[in-house]
């Protein structure tokens, strides 16, 4: 191992069937140094399809707060075994210091008589590897033409953002489902670093949210002919690499703010708000070094987004967010809270219970007792979330999502 790593990261694989709400109990993994291939650890799955949490050597903090000319992150490579599915073999699986990464391993059912190997690679991150500049665009567009396109009354959270693998003209490249929530947290873990202050990751996060709205609410790609909402290509759009590893700190960053967007007066959209390293590719909008600065200096995420795309900028919620049975009510559920809300909380962890028996049972009465609380506690421990026991908006919003996708499953 490298002997400049004298930080220390955390690392957990979750391994699950290709839905990625089976999880799969049992499975082998092994966490390989790619300098020499040595395993160095060996673990067992639980029942929610999860790894012990490691420590792993990574270089010090400082050289992901400090940009200088050390890769920031380390790099380790996994291997999963699982009983009657395909081995998956992960290279590049990146780990920062000070903080949990988590590593998604989603198998494929083993094929008769088939080579059984599959092999992912994670891309470098945007913020070491090489990429090209963006390229211009104005951050409020002309909305499409209503012939043939919805056109959206309002901002609004899309049950899945459809990304397309490649450049906007490459017909060769795939699309891909995403989840909104897991597109957001996989582009801000592709783009910025877990270690730089709260309110910088918050800016960036909020940066990203307003680009991808932007590109839903315009139609931006469909309006010209395309089938899907957004690319993959830095130069074009944002950086989404299938199957990365994400951080735990700005996971919960997203959970929180997924539905805030950036906006000004008359705009009457979520903006393109264009962002860049601001070292190596300058543009105008958002640097994330130069970001980075601002939140080492105390400044809030609004005071850094308001230097970069100016002081009449202010943040919107989108009020709906579609694929969800109810909308959050606007109060945190805690122990004595009562009534519909409370109940149908029961009922989605119960029905998720199915598939994750780690969580306990609870009696769907409507009542938030202890043992409602101890259910969330356990839900939010699977899903790494902030263990409070309390169902605020980014728990009501998590629980939801996971019962959507196992009852469309069993469906």
């Amino acid at each position: 191992m490298n002997p400049a790593y004298t930080g220390q990261g955390r690392l957990q694989v979750t391994v699950t069937t290709e839905s990625r709400v089976v999880p799969i109990s049992g499975a082998t993994v092994r966490i390989s140094d790619p300098a020499d291939a040595s395993v160095r650890l060996e673990l067992t799955t639980d029942s929610s399809g999860q790894t012990q949490a490691v420590e792993l050597p990574t270089p010090p903090a400082a050289d992901s707060i400090n940009k200088g000319d050390s890769k920031p992150y380390a790099s380790y490579s996994v291997t999963v075994l699982a009983e009657g599915f395909e081995t998956l073999h992960i290279g590049g699986v990146q780990l920062l210091p000070d903080g949990l990464a988590v590593q998604p391993a989603a198998l494929s059912p083993a094929r008769s008589g088939g080579f059984n190997v599959r092999n992912l690679y994670i891309a470098p991150h945007t913020l070491w590897g090489d990429f090209p500049p963006k390229i211009p665009e104005a951050d409020v567009k002309p909305l499409p033409d209503p012939g043939g396109l919805v056109v959206l009354p309002e901002p609004v959270i899309p049950e899945y953002i459809i990304v397309h693998l490649g450049k906007p003209d490459d017909e060769g490249a795939p699309n891909e489902w995403v989840l909104f929530r897991d597109y957001i947290k996989n582009v801000a873990c592709s783009e910025i670093y877990a270690t730089w202050a709260t309110e910088t990751i918050k800016a960036n996060v909020l940066a990203i949210i307003s680009f991808t709205l932007n590109r839903v609410y315009t139609e931006w790609y469909r309006g010209k002919g395309y089938d899907f909402t957004i690319t993959n290509s830095t130069a074009y759009d944002q950086s989404f690499v299938p199957g990365r590893t994400i951080f735990e700190q700005i996971s919960v960053v997203v959970d929180d703010l997924f539905n805030t967007y950036i906006t000004r007066e008359g705009a009457g959209q979520p903006l393109l708000t264009q962002y860049c390293d601001g070292r190596r590719t300058q543009c105008d909008g958002l640097s994330q070094w130069g970001s980075q600065a601002l939140g080492e200096q105390g400044w809030d995420a609004i005071s850094i987004l308001r230097r970069y795309y100016g002081s009449d900028i202010y943040l919107a919620p989108a009020e709906k967010v579609e694929g969800v049975p109810m909308s959050f009510g606007g109060t945190t559920l805690s122990l004595g809270s009562a009534g519909e809300d409370v109940r149908t909380i029961q009922l989605q962890l119960n029905r998720i219970r199915e598939n994750f028996p780690a969580l306990p049972a609870v009696r769907a009465d409507g009542v938030y007792g202890e043992e409602t609380e101890e259910a969330v506690r356990t839900f939010q421990s699977i899903f790494h979330m902030p263990q409070t026991g309390e169902v605020d908006f980014a728990t009501w919003y998590s629980i939801s999502n996971i019962y959507v996708a196992v009852a469309k499953l069993a469906a």
